[in-house]
């Protein structure tokens, strides 16, 4: 597998790439191209034709969650790629209309627009979508407790979003499972324990992405001693993790360093 980070909060000395506090990667597994998320904006197009990276050639996209800093690039990309037989694998509930703080903070594409560019593929069920990675689906209160943010639209009204919609996808390999997230609204270590599940392997690898870890509380804590149980090797946490989250963690844990750039092979 080979991971590009087209899309991040952070960049890096003498790497002359755009940042904002969003997430794309670029993803190859064999001959399987996915885009996973697609940022704010036009940004991660403009910073894959800097990589090199032929956004034509991609034939999945995977959306992590319906938050517009995952989602907003969609009506960019369709506007700038001939290929309109690619595969989208989201969760059911990731184009419902959200808020927060009566802003709208949902997708740039609604289903019937996608509909008429690619082959949308809405599952809560895990799925696999390439030879050795796994799209999640729903993910499980194993552990945390989902956090409420904001409302999104549901039969007819709006209630509290739990984000039911957030999920991730697992790349399966000889040395482990290789987790890749977006904001981890489901919590970091239940969807770990999922994709444990769902593969059926216990040995966790790396995992990349944002762990909505932001205050030095309990929750953090906990979090490390569960990534320390786990004999993680490579943990990148990014987007959306504070700066003193990632010291706290980096007191026990190895930790890498993600930027727009980054390049993964496993």
């Amino acid at each position: 597998m080979k991971l590009k980070v087209l899309e991040d909060n952070n960049t890096f000395i003498d790497e002359y790439y755009l940042g904002e506090p969003a997430v794309s990667y670029y993803i190859e597994d064999n001959d399987t191209k996915i885009l996973f998320d697609t940022g704010y904006s036009d940004a991660f197009i403009k910073n894959a034709k800097s990589m090199n990276v032929n956004l034509n050639e991609i034939n999945k996209i995977v959306i992590s969650h319906g938050h517009n800093d995952h989602t907003g690039g969609l009506k960019y990309l369709f506007n700038s790629i001939s290929n309109k037989n690619i595969e989208l694998f989201a969760h059911e509930e990731c184009f419902d209309k959200k808020v927060f703080d009566n802003e709208y903070i949902g997708t740039s594409m609604t289903k019937d627009e996608l509909k008429q560019v690619c082959n949308l593929r809405l599952t809560n069920t895990p799925v696999k979508i390439s030879d050795n990675i796994t799209f999640l689906g729903e993910i499980p209160e194993y552990i945390e407790k989902r956090d409420i943010i904001g409302k999104c639209y549901k039969n007819g009204e709006m209630i509290n979003d739990t984000l039911k919609d957030d999920t991730a996808i697992v790349y399966k390999t000889l040395k482990g499972l290789f987790i890749i997230t977006g904001c981890s609204h489901s919590g970091i270590c239940n969807i770990i324990e999922y994709a444990k599940k769902v593969c059926n392997e216990n040995k966790i690898y790396g995992v990349i992405g944002g762990f909505h870890l932001f205050d030095i509380n309990e929750k953090l804590y906990k979090t490390i001693e569960y990534f320390k149980e786990n004999s993680i090797k490579l943990l990148y946490p990014c987007h959306c993790c504070s700066l003193k989250a990632k010291i706290e963690m980096s007191k026990k844990l190895d930790i890498q360093e993600a930027y727009v750039g980054l390049e993964i092979n496993i």
